[in-house]
């Protein structure tokens, strides 16, 4: 075989080679492809179904059922009222299907809570069958503590969900100040700054040292620059 011949010969072998290389990585992403909407279902819709038979209807199809919560509907009572994502959409194996809950047809009435307490409205709540719903807190030092300023569903109106959420006053919080850094002054130096601030020392530790003098402050909590006021309790570790 003369060297023409023999570069013809490695030119065919590495064309073999290559359309066979390509031929395997084209094969490759197929079957990925493939695989991977092979772990694609569509979501059912699940309205109007019990919450045993959309349990299984989403087993069928590799999904799992996700209660997220319950509300008042004409729907009987554990029927799916909501369903997220929406019937129809693509989802992947073992992924979370989140539903509503119905609690059946409720004819409680919303009491009048604006202007009680907080202690006073969960009162008023438990006595009508209803819940605390989430508490927001809203600043004004010029009206009393924990009054309740809003409430989610007017009251008169059918409950809609048994949560009722408020909007609750909030005082005026406490002067803060930023924690100074202790280490390496002695004790006696820093409670006489807490005790010119209002702060309090709450706890001292005895901390074996060779380095630092005894009764010098080598460890602090909360850590310098942290935010304190002067309900903040403050630990001292003291070098002996």
């Amino acid at each position: 075989m003369n060297l023409r011949e023999r570069l013809e010969w490695m030119f065919r072998v590495g064309l073999l080679i290559f359309i066979l290389a390509a031929a395997a990585f084209l094969s490759a992403v197929t079957a990925m492809r493939f695989a991977i909407q092979g772990r694609q279902v569509n979501m059912p819709n699940l309205v109007g179904k019990t919450s045993v038979d959309a349990q299984a209807i989403l087993q069928g199809r590799g999904l799992v059922l996700k209660v997220v919560d319950r509300v008042y509907s004409e729907l009987p009572m554990n029927s799916v009222v909501r369903q997220s994502p929406p019937a129809g959409e693509n989802m992947k194996i073992s992924q979370d299907a989140h539903v509503v809950l119905s609690l059946g047809p409720q004819h409680v009435t919303i009491p009048p809570l604006v202007g009680e307490t907080l202690r006073v409205a969960r009162i008023h709540l438990l006595q009508s069958g209803l819940q605390m719903g989430e508490i927001t807190t809203y600043l004004d030092p010029a009206l009393p503590a924990d009054s309740v300023l809003q409430q989610t569903q007017p009251p008169g109106t059918l409950a809609a969900s048994p949560r009722v959420d408020l909007l609750v006053s909030e005082p005026e919080p406490p002067p803060a100040y930023v924690m100074p850094s202790l280490v390496g002054i002695y004790l006696l130096d820093a409670d006489h700054l807490f005790v010119s601030s209002g702060l309090k020392l709450a706890k001292t530790t005895p901390i074996p040292s060779t380095q630092w003098p005894k009764g010098t402050v080598i460890e602090q909590i909360p850590d310098p620059g942290s935010k304190i006021t002067d309900e903040t309790s403050i630990e001292l570790g003291v070098a002996q």
